[in-house]
């Protein structure tokens, strides 16, 4: 009877190395507001002055080049954060009172490369897995791995990678790679 339980433990080794693991999830929270960055499209509209209302590329610095007021930080912040701003920005010597309003109007592009059919780079759409993106670069090629990519994100100074499955949302800016299966 003593000999029972290793018995067990010893039959059952094996198979652990039998179970199937998921792909690891990504160490990044896919949830949360939008933050800008480099690339971004940006309407800006300033109640009451039309001239100034128009749509801002984020530069290469992280910021708006605004008339009147230079360049605005706005790499890492919400669109509503942008607005205000902008909106001290211009209360600083130009506006009394200025009404600003900040939405995205495009969406930094994201990339894809590996076993698909159209290697490159395509406009992001909210929402967007990586299931989408496959399909938006024409699918898979026949020697694909179906079952998990690797995506790279930049996180604060660095760029950061993680198995994803094909469920996985992405965001303006990743990187998708698709490998290919070895028979």
């Amino acid at each position: 009877m003593r000999w029972l339980p290793i018995l067990a433990l010893t039959l059952m080794a094996p198979l652990a190395g039998c179970a199937t693991t998921r792909p690891a999830t990504y160490f990044v929270e896919p949830s949360g507001p939008y933050t800008l960055d480099t690339g971004d499209l940006v309407r800006v509209t300033v109640y009451g002055d039309q001239e100034l209302s128009n749509n801002y590329r984020v530069g290469d610095n992280g910021a708006i080049a605004f008339p009147l007021v230079g360049n605005v930080q706005v790499r890492g912040v919400t669109t509503a954060v942008a607005a205000s701003r902008l909106a001290g920005a211009l209360a600083n010597g130009y506006l009394r009172n200025p009404n600003v309003a900040v939405e995205v109007a495009e969406y930094r592009p994201f990339f894809i490369q590996g076993a698909v059919r159209t290697s490159g780079q395509f406009s992001y759409v909210p929402y967007m897995t990586v299931r989408a993106a496959i399909s938006t670069a024409g699918g898979y090629t026949e020697t694909a791995d179906r079952n998990q990519v690797t995506v790279y994100r930049r996180q604060g100074n660095e760029m950061v990678r993680g198995t994803a499955d094909l469920d996985f949302p992405i965001y303006p800016g990743d990187t998708i790679v698709v490998s290919e299966r070895w028979f």
